[in-house]
């Protein structure tokens, strides 16, 4: 699967022979792709059973999509998509996130935005993004938001919030109204 470690290892091999200083300048891979590489052959060893990844491109490890499939909860049953992307300052900000499926939760809007602590590159509460954080910690982040992190009492959907607040069954409805028209 990553074909960037494969064409990193291979290259390290080829400039170790090579003597022309300009060949070393065109091969030479960023830090985050370096990380990158690491860090997507650990995720790929503890992935949550409930996620899938993806890379649409093998050689660019820095965009892949995250399925996460909830077995338990409001959500269970439906298949929510994220977009993931690693910014050149990667591990120094966090990864942008955005959910692609369409959902009523209180942590994530209709358009996409999500609101979970570690992907903030500044957190009053501590629990921010950090350069010892990795994609293992998104992903494991993203899962939860669908079981223990779902969080009612800090919401960026306010009006999913309050919707669970004053009817918790019609919220339930709703959202299998959503999973049943846009999480399938």
């Amino acid at each position: 699967m990553l074909t960037l470690a494969s064409k990193l290892k291979r290259d390290d091999g080829v400039k170790g022979r090579s003597s022309n200083p300009t060949s070393d300048s065109t091969r030479r891979v960023s830090v985050r792709d370096k990380l990158l590489v690491k860090e997507v052959a650990e995720l790929e060893l503890n992935l949550p059973c409930t996620c899938e990844v993806k890379f649409p491109d093998p050689n660019k490890l820095h965009y892949f999509l995250l399925t996460v499939h909830p077995d338990e909860g409001y959500y269970q049953n439906g298949t929510f998509q994220f977009e993931i992307e690693v910014p050149d300052a990667y591990n120094m900000v966090p990864p942008k996130v955005k959910c692609l499926t369409r959902i009523w939760h209180p942590n994530i809007t209709e358009t996409g935005e999500i609101c979970l602590s570690l992907l903030r590159e500044h957190s009053i509460d501590g629990t921010g993004w950090a350069p010892t954080r990795t994609l293992k910690d998104v992903v494991w982040g993203l899962n939860s938001l669908f079981t223990d992190l779902l969080n009612f009492d800090d919401p960026l959907n306010i009006e999913a919030a309050e919707h669970h607040l004053r009817d918790k069954e019609d919220f339930r409805t709703k959202v299998e109204d959503y999973i049943k028209r846009y999480a399938r």
